[in-house]
């Protein structure tokens, strides 16, 4: 759509209008340059522990707040805007924000169902032979099996304190 696709994200947080700062924490020269043309900031680098791609998003997040705070600067609530969510909108960002100050949660995540109980899920070893994950739910009818969800992989909005 002619726009890097971490420009999808910065443009909803902005647009939501909820967030004191929207930056965005990378390693890389080119991704804080897209970040910067689009209206972020990159205050800092990601440090090489939590650049690699086994680097987990509570690492992340953890190492925000803790150079924010070494600079003077801490948030009652973060919001941690996964540069690969295209669909997300600033409406969403404003209900989740919203959803997070009303309830008293900790957090909040967008999550989606699964379409078929996940209890029921297959497995496939090396050649190719199928068998269930939790072959004890095998013979359970999918409609006495609990609805599972699954983290949308868009966003997660934290209290900061707690977190």
């Amino acid at each position: 759509m002619g726009k890097p696709i971490i420009a999808y994200s910065i443009e909803a947080a902005l647009k939501s209008g909820i967030f004191s700062e929207v930056m965005v924490s990378t390693e890389d020269a080119e991704i804080a340059a897209v970040a910067i043309e689009y209206g972020a900031v990159v205050p800092f680098l990601r440090s090489v522990k939590t650049a690699g791609d086994h680097s987990t998003t509570a690492e992340v997040i953890t190492e925000v707040l803790k150079e924010y705070r070494k600079n003077g600067k801490s948030f009652d609530f973060a919001c941690c805007i996964y540069p690969t969510a295209p669909f997300i909108t600033a409406d969403k960002l404003q209900a989740a924000g919203s959803l997070l100050q009303t309830t008293g949660a900790d957090s909040v995540i967008p999550v989606t169902d699964f379409s078929f109980p996940i209890l029921r899920s297959l497995k496939m070893d090396n050649f190719s032979k199928v068998s269930f994950n939790w072959p004890e739910f095998g013979i359970f009818i999918s409609q006495d099996l609990p609805n599972a969800y699954d983290d949308c992989g868009q966003f997660c909005f934290i209290t900061s304190e707690i977190f």
